[in-house]
């Protein structure tokens, strides 16, 4: 890793001579976040083009608004790595030469960038060997190898702040040097949600402290302009101990001056944005400052235009412009850069030929379209894989000679990431790429030992992410929109129906918030009530076993070695052709007389015949609507 004797541009200060007046000088800041290994409008998991997605469609905006402005600074906000089969090859076979992500960056001359959570995913040698080849700084201010006393003590894994020394033309046409400091920020769950693979090699400190300690080191090295690459979402307005959503108690530090926000994938400045103290989503203002959030792969470039005057004190932001700019325009996507097509041409040929190896075969259609609602067959073919390996390897471990039970996520569900982000697996000849539709991170196999006590509590959690439902109302949304699907993980093996008349007892971040709210009823196993003395084996992924620990404190943990997707894979050859029988499991208690609405894929497959469905018209986002009677 380049080290914190590297990361900065030591060149002279030259300041022009200040005129009569205050001098003012135009500077437009541009950023990408979450690219997700996405350079070209492709969709791998479906081999078939894509527009609208990828850094080369996000490039020609670039490349637009670097022509709209004399001064320019182009960042990346991290989950660069992770996200496609491309960014998947790359970490497993690790083939010579540049990776695409940074061959793609060099390309569009980026002058800074920080690493993002999913950067993690394949360990830290694969972020060491990608980042080598990185010609711009690449910083992260809370990403330890250890933890000082206080952040200016840290050992940081990356230079925790660089200053670019850049020339700058003002409104005369007179040439400035600046100095802009540039913080790197990403969730302190870094370590846990990739302890599989990180082990005890990384902390992380909270991300306002972080940020503070080496705000206050950039101002004393006399930055002019400081810009924090967060890599988190919009939360609480006030710090918090380890807050995965911290870019408001961020910006609100004295000596801010913009901030670049992500991980979330949502759109900042943008109509709808869910509403948040301090935080401005028509003018794109966090405590008061500039600030920008680019949804994900490639969808937006963040612009921010900055106005900066100088007086006696020196630079400061006397007015500012923010926008995320979308690759859509009238409902059709700008054109790839054709420069960036062709650089990840062999990257992408090679893609193809690793995700049409054939795997196995299916007699039916497999779509995570009803995942939500009532028990699949997208989930149920995973939690079988999971199930079948873990009785094959657990021998000798703490689990061994416990009954097994499986649970399994729908990781492609709609919601933030639009109408087509779900798993859609068509009756047939099936390859690599299907079942990468069907599991999309690279998670290892894992499995913990839950009593049914906590299984209960583990359901529970998972049935947060619907709405509560009042009894007797009509049309009333069905989920929880700050509730990601793959928080919702059934557990395959018992039967039990939710009451969503009750509120849910735990919120999007997993803390127990209605303590005396009860959704899960009839827990049975083996057609029996549940004892909640009775341990369990429960097959699940590293990064769900690893988070178990901040739920019921340490647990008796087995790790696999192997990525689920390659057990996936191996479980469609063995089995096929695939006839899948899922067991209806869980159910919603009913509810007489009450309906809720929800949201799936245009096209969706036939839903589950025992669900009482009535279609709606679609939604202005193109989802098809549903009207569920419960």
């Amino acid at each position: 890793m380049r080290r914190e004797d590297d990361h900065r541009e030591r060149r002279p200060q030259v300041l022009a001579e200040p005129p009569a007046d205050p001098a003012r000088l135009r500077l437009r800041l541009l950023a990408t976040t979450d690219l997700h290994a996405e350079i070209l409008p492709y969709d791998y998991h479906a081999d078939r083009p894509a527009p609208g997605l990828g850094l080369a469609t996000t490039a020609t905006l670039i490349a637009e608004a670097r022509a709209e402005a004399t001064n320019t600074l182009l960042f990346d906000n991290g989950d660069l790595l992770q996200g496609t089969p491309m960014g998947d090859l790359w970490a497993q076979r690790a083939p010579e030469g540049i990776h695409p992500l940074i061959a793609a960056m060099k390309a569009l001359g980026y002058d800074a960038a920080t690493v993002g959570n999913h950067d993690f995913d394949y360990g830290l040698d694969h972020l060491d060997r990608t980042l080598a080849d990185a010609t711009w700084p690449v910083v992260s201010s809370n990403a330890l190898l250890t933890l000082g006393a206080e952040p200016a003590a840290d050992r940081t894994l990356l230079p925790p702040a660089a200053i670019l020394d850049r020339e700058m033309i003002d409104e005369a046409g007179q040439p400035h040097r600046l100095r802009i400091g540039v913080l790197g920020l990403l969730p302190p769950q870094v370590p846990v949600w990739n302890r599989a693979v990180l082990g005890d090699r990384l902390q992380v400190r909270d991300i306002a402290e972080a940020a503070a300690g080496h705000l206050a080191a950039l101002r004393a090295e006399g930055c002019d302009l400081v810009v924090a690459l967060c890599h988190s979402g919009i939360g609480a307005p006030e710090a918090q101990p380890e807050q995965e959503d911290a870019a408001l108690p961020v910006a609100a530090l004295e000596g801010i001056d913009a901030v670049v926000t992500g991980h979330s994938h949502l759109v900042f400045p943008a109509p709808g944005f869910p509403p948040r103290p301090g935080a401005d989503a028509t003018l794109g203002r966090l405590a008061g400052k500039p600030a920008v959030m680019a949804g994900a792969r490639g969808s937006h470039l963040g612009v921010i235009d900055l106005l900066l005057a100088r007086d006696a004190q020196g630079w400061r932001v006397a007015e500012a412009q923010v926008e995320a700019r979308p690759v859509r325009r009238a409902g059709s996507p700008v054109q790839a850069c054709p420069k960036l097509t062709a650089l990840a041409a062999p990257a992408h040929a090679e893609t193809l030929r690793h995700i049409r190896r054939p795997i196995g075969h299916s007699t039916v259609r497999i779509a995570s379209h009803f995942a939500l609602v009532a028990p699949t067959a997208s989930l149920s073919l995973v939690a079988e894989a999971q199930a079948a390996h873990l009785a094959e390897h657990i021998a000798g471990s703490p689990l061994a000679g416990l009954p097994i039970l499986s649970a399994a996520a729908p990781f492609k569900a709609g919601g933030r990431a639009g109408p087509a982000h779900y798993s859609d697996v068509p009756a047939g000849p099936l390859a690599l790429r299907h079942a990468v539709d069907l599991y999309i991170y690279p998670n290892l196999i894992a499995a913990v030992r839950l009593t049914g006590a906590q299984i209960a509590e583990w359901l529970e959690r998972a049935a947060s992410l619907f709405a509560r439902i009042e009894p007797g109302g009509v049309d009333q949304p069905l989920l929880d929109p700050e509730m990601p699907s793959y928080g919702f993980d059934p557990i395959q093996g018992l039967t039990f129906s939710i009451d969503l008349a009750q509120p849910a007892r735990y919120d999007a971040h997993g803390r127990i918030v209605r303590p005396e709210a009860r959704r899960i009823l009839d827990l049975r196993w083996q057609d029996r009530p549940l004892d909640p003395t009775q341990p369990f084996a429960v097959a699940t992924n590293s990064y769900r076993a690893a988070s178990c620990s901040r739920q019921f404190g340490p647990l008796p943990t087995w790790i696999g070695t192997e990525p689920i997707r390659d057990i996936l894979s191996r479980h469609i050859s063995r089995t096929s052709p695939l006839a899948p029988e899922v067991p209806r499991f869980w159910r919603f208690r009913p509810m007489p007389g009450t309906t809720a609405i929800f949201e799936t894929a245009p096209a969706p497959a036939e839903p589950p015949p025992f669900l009482d469905l009535t279609r709606l018209p679609s939604s202005p986002a193109g989802f098809s609507r549903f009207r569920l009677a419960l």
